[in-house]
């Protein structure tokens, strides 16, 4: 079997909104065009019209990766700001009601609201996607099988949905509340082969449920339209250095089972009910509690944990040039998501004596500001 090229590639989903009200805004067509000018196919219209989406190039490491996506955002911003918008990098607005939000005129999307009804209608969501490439199916498949034990540190380290509609949700991810709806979400299951899961998708397709596999929207799966693992479980990051750590821990994390695997050793293969706890517990708390280390038997905090997944794909990130990137998920563990950084600012917000509207206004101001962070 041959090495791996373990490229990388990086889609972003933003949220558009209004420069005065800080509500959620419209992508008009000249928008698009305008971006699609610069861009060319690195970006495209998403389900809602308040939102775009953007893909970096294929990537050999994260420092190409960081020069692309800060030209994407950047360039994203200076076109919406032509039209009287600012893109936030933020799971859920704080406070637009997604009742009052249209989505994309396109066969795709209007596909998207006759199959999937009200479900679809409530998807004013944003992700991020990572890519890593493996061209082996055999590979993919085996990898595909042991990753989904990681998927909730990820989860945990990305959090940047807690409000939704001008509530707190008490959660640190509502993003997967509201996606978890859909059909053909959530961990994927533990195929044996590659196979046997082509075998699986293809009663879907056969009946006609599905076109091909793009409409399976597990938290990692096999891409249908590229050699890669996509993860897709992460919420957005409002800062670009933080998507690129967690796009870097990614790949080190699928070069450290590979590296495993040539060695004639492997992740255990965990229950996915058991893994299904860690991950609500990271949707529910983010980095603010632990999570089961189920070889120990017990919680450990997410502080701790994370120090030791970072020292365990040491020898992977100094592979792949990234020691840098995959060291600062560290310091997203002990200072904060972006969950615990938009609830600070309603509460700094509300001691100050700003009311509900206001403190959620509060919060987008900071989210445009954290959306220019590090560009």
């Amino acid at each position: 079997m041959e090495r791996p090229a373990f490229t990388m590639g990086i889609e972003e989903e933003y949220l558009l909104v209004d420069r005065d009200s800080r509500a959620l805004g419209v992508a008009p067509e000249g928008f698009l065009e305008d971006c699609r000018a610069d861009l060319q196919d690195q970006v495209s219209p998403e389900y809602k019209k308040c939102q775009v989406e953007i893909g970096t190039r294929v990537s050999q490491n994260v420092g190409e990766a960081r020069d692309d996506l800060r030209r994407l955002r950047s360039t994203i911003s200076h076109h919406a700001a032509r039209y009287g918008l600012a893109p936030i990098a933020a799971s859920c607005h704080p406070f637009s009601d997604w009742k009052h939000q249209h989505h994309t005129d396109k066969e795709r999307y209007r596909g998207l609201e006759r199959d999937l009804a009200g479900v679809a209608r409530r998807l004013l969501i944003s992700g991020c996607h990572v890519h890593v490439g493996i061209g082996d199916n055999a590979l993919r498949t085996d990898l595909l099988r042991q990753m989904p034990y990681f998927l909730p540190h990820l989860l945990a380290l990305s959090t940047s949905s807690p409000f939704w509609q001008g509530e707190d949700t008490g959660l640190a991810s509502y993003r997967i509340s509201v996606f978890d709806n859909l059909p053909r979400t959530g961990l994927p299951p533990d195929y044996q082969s590659w196979a046997e899961l082509q075998r699986s998708v293809g009663v879907l397709v056969d009946l006609g449920v599905i076109e091909d596999s793009s409409k399976i929207w597990w938290d990692i799966r096999p891409s249908h339209r590229y050699p890669t693992l996509e993860t897709r479980i992460m919420d957005v990051s409002p800062r670009a250095e933080d998507a690129l750590a967690l796009a870097a821990v990614t790949q080190c994390l699928l070069r450290m089972l590979w590296r495993l695997r040539i060695r004639n050793q492997r992740w255990r293969i965990y229950d996915r009910f058991l893994i299904g706890e860690n991950r609500w517990r990271a949707q529910r708390y983010g980095v603010t509690e632990g999570l089961i280390d189920f070889g120990a038997n017990e919680i450990v905090p997410f502080p701790q944990l994370i120090a030791e997944v970072v020292e365990m794909i040491a020898e992977d990130a100094d592979a792949l040039d990234c020691r840098a990137e995959v060291e600062r998920v560290v310091t997203i563990a002990t200072a904060g998501t972006s969950a615990q950084r938009q609830r600070a600012v309603v509460a700094a917000a509300t001691a100050a004596g700003a009311d509900q509207d206001q403190a959620m206004t509060a919060v987008v101001d900071h989210l445009i500001e954290e959306y220019h962070h590090d560009l």
